[in-house]
């Protein structure tokens, strides 16, 4: 190996089994300032590379042992920046081409002339440069990516956190309004989700079914009190303006893009599976399979809670009522999933909780955060 010229210049290895060739080779390019290292076979030049980062390389591609094609592809895997400019004999245009189709920045013919073969580098370095260059740009760029993804992710969940809150505010307000426990709008959300769990109803499914069963009342706040808070029978009058709170409560949610999805449970949640509830008078599948899973946590709810005019059923009578509701107010087929949760995991559900929860997987009644929805 030559002697290492000023270590400002730019590294160059040779590689040539000829000595004279590499001679004559590194004399040229030291002359034009390059560091040049000579060695004087493929083996050899994969050591060096493995030593230190080369910018060029200039091999010949006839050599016993290991050929140029052999260094070509290894130079590929160690240094897929280094620039490669073979040397080929005179006549040897086969090899010529299958150097750039192997990735070759070059090829010149043996012996090269100084001038061309300092092009040759040259244009090689000026490549390599703006490869470099474009690299750095696009993993700059992909990191700046990242961290706006990060940022808006966070924005996102403190967004979502916000609107959560907004919401389980909304429906304490209106259930305070209607004299119930904020509890009871937890309590449906747990029913109906728990519900949807045995259904098989995807996880995926699970937050638009939870605001959807949250929000089901929200329409009542279009209700006058002297309607909603009446202690005793409604008038016919009175039934149709209290009978507009489904349509209300659509109204207000479907403008909502996130909320699209719960505004058709609203719509709906008071449809009957035989068709003889309202807005639409909707039957059997033609009613929303979110909606008709609440029907049943929203009925269960009502009958095991305390009214001012009775009192709370026990579970198991409340259970033998649904039972009996299946086919005319409830679709047998979610009455049939609600009566797979034992009576323990209904107790269980119905739980006071500082937040609302879900089953958390299948056959497991664990109570967890849902704030999300």
């Amino acid at each position: 190996m030559s002697e290492t010229p000023h270590p400002e210049a730019t590294p160059l290895l040779v590689v040539d089994d000829d000595v004279v060739v590499r001679g004559v080779i590194s004399a040229l390019l030291e002359d034009e300032g390059y560091a040049v290292t000579t060695v004087a076979n493929a083996a050899a030049a994969e050591d060096a590379l493995r030593a230190a980062e080369i910018p060029v390389v200039v091999s010949d591609v006839r050599m016993p042992g290991h050929d140029g094609f052999w260094l070509l592809e290894r130079i590929r895997e160690l240094r897929p920046d280094t620039a490669v400019i073979m040397l080929t004999g005179f006549g040897d245009t086969e090899a010529a081409v299958e150097c750039l189709r192997s990735g070759a920045a070059d090829y010149l013919l043996k012996p090269p002339k100084v001038t061309d073969l300092v092009r040759a580098i040259e244009r090689a370095l000026g490549r390599r440069k703006l490869a470099l260059e474009r690299r750095r740009y696009r993993e700059g760029l992909e990191l700046r990516v990242q961290k706006k993804t990060a940022e808006l992710s966070r924005a996102l969940v403190d967004l979502e956190s916000t609107y959560s809150q907004t919401l389980w505010t909304l429906v304490a307000a209106l259930d305070a309004r209607e004299h119930e426990t904020s509890d009871h709008s937890r309590r449906v959300v747990r029913y109906t989700l728990a519900i949807a769990e045995r259904l098989g109803i995807p996880e995926r499914e699970w937050a638009a079914i939870g605001r959807g069963a949250l929000l089901h009342d929200i329409g009542k706040i279009g209700v006058p009190d002297a309607i909603l808070l009446k202690p005793g029978t409604l008038t016919p009058d009175e039934w149709v303006e209290m009978r507009r709170h489904p349509q209300i409560g659509f109204d207000i949610l479907r403008s909502v893009h996130f909320l699209a999805g719960p505004a058709e449970l609203v719509l709906s949640h008071q449809e009957r599976f035989d068709g003889g509830g309202y807005p639409r008078g909707l039957a059997g599948d033609a009613i929303p399979l979110a909606a008709r899973v609440f029907a049943i946590a929203d009925t269960f709810d009502a009958m095991t809670s305390d009214r001012p005019y009775r009192g709370r059923l026990p579970l198991e009578a409340a259970r033998a009522e649904i039972a009996r509701s299946a086919g005319t107010q409830l679709d047998p087929r979610c009455v049939a999933a609600f009566q797979s949760l034992s009576v323990d995991e209904l107790a269980h559900l119905a739980l006071p909780a500082d937040g609302p929860g879900v089953p958390d997987a299948p056959g497991r009644m664990a109570v967890v955060d849902c704030s999300g929805l």
